[in-house]
């Protein structure tokens, strides 16, 4: 009995020394592990790491794709179908949009390759498509025709442009705060006259304008050139749009605050809008920039005229010979501030146009 008691024993201490030994291998292997991993983690160039990362997405995104097929497909074949036609749907809307892309690109391309003509390139037949020999004279010689009339255009166009934006800018506004915020009888039904105004041609009411600043002794001045344009039903419907996207409540406390409406405006609804004022801005700039029958009609003299009437008239002769390659140099030089600014501010105008047409 002493003996088997002496057996069990030892076989008890064995086991427990065995699974001590299992015990202490299993945790040297895990470390062994994790400094392997270690190692090989410190191992691994950036680039490896990247390219791990990489596969990984590429990963995930097929077992994505797999998902949506088992979800939306019965089988494989109906997958590929749907992305042949998906391809072709896409090969047809980018070959639609290259098409209107050099249907925009081809004037402006034409208009600077006319510029750098020499006048014996430019009456040739047929038209060449690319300037043999580039004349940059041409833009020096449409800043010094007629002594630099250019320059006195360009300056009533910026003027006509900066004080008719202005203006345009706070009476819009505060119309479209008025039809948006403000409770008045017949609000509704005057905002709907406003807009049916939108419907009637501008031309339609020229000779009315024209007869209206002829009698109060207009003609030739700044103020006939920027008071008729002081507002715009269509900036005004624009801005309201966007200020009805401010929730109420932000008015409602500033009410309870005791602010007044102006406060509120100014504070509050300006710094929200800010997007679609500055759309506001770019696209009365613009417009007064490339106005053209309004100013030529009121403007009599040479003095006064805006640079798109004066570059009909500034660049002839009088043997009659063409000069349109000293008027694409100029018509060149007047487009620049456009493409700049549609280039600085294209963000705010789609951030505006987006947001105004949300909720009507």
């Amino acid at each position: 009995m002493d003996s088997e008691l002496l057996t069990n024993t030892i076989n008890s201490n064995t086991s427990s020394i065995d699974l001590a030994n299992v015990t202490n291998l299993m945790s040297e292997a895990s470390h062994s592990d994790v400094s392997v991993e270690e190692n090989i983690s410190k191992v691994l160039t950036k680039e490896e790491r990247k390219e791990r990362r990489a596969q990984a997405r590429e990963q995930k995104k097929k077992a994505a794709l797999q998902s949506k097929q088992e979800l939306y497909f019965e089988n494989d074949a109906q997958a590929k179908r749907y992305q042949r036609a998906r391809h072709v749907k896409l090969g047809f809307i980018y070959a639609f949009l290259v098409l209107c892309a050099l249907l925009t690109l081809i004037p402006f391309y034409w208009m600077i390759n006319t510029s750098l003509k020499t006048y014996d390139e430019l009456i040739r037949i047929p038209a060449t498509f690319f300037p043999e020999n580039p004349v940059f004279e041409n833009y020096v010689t449409a800043f010094t025709t007629e002594n630099g009339l250019l320059l006195r255009y360009i300056g009533n166009t910026l003027l006509v442009a900066v004080l008719t934006m202005l203006l345009s800018v706070v009476t819009t506004t505060l119309a479209a705060f008025a039809f948006a915020r403000l409770e008045f009888k017949g609000r509704e039904l005057l905002f709907s006259l406003l807009l049916a105004t939108m419907m009637i041609p501008g031309e339609m009411m020229i000779m009315t304008n024209f007869t209206t600043v002829a009698s109060l002794g207009g003609l030739d001045s700044y103020w006939a050139l920027i008071i008729p344009f002081g507002t715009s039903v269509f900036y005004m419907f624009f801005l309201r749009q966007n200020f009805k996207q401010i929730p109420n409540e932000l008015y409602y406390a500033a009410k309870v605050d005791g602010n007044s409406d102006f406060k509120y405006f100014f504070r509050v609804m300006i710094p929200i809008a800010r997007p679609a004022l500055i759309t506001v801005i770019i696209l009365s700039m613009i417009g007064s920039w490339n106005a053209y029958l309004w100013p030529r009609t009121v403007s009599q003299g040479d003095e006064m005229k805006l640079i798109t009437d004066g570059l009909l008239s500034l660049f002839s002769t009088d043997m009659g010979g063409d000069t349109s390659n000293i008027r694409m140099a100029a018509t060149t030089i007047v487009s620049i501030p456009l493409l700049l600014a549609f280039a600085f501010f294209k963000k705010y105008i789609m951030r505006g146009v987006s947001r105004s047409g949300i909720k009507g």
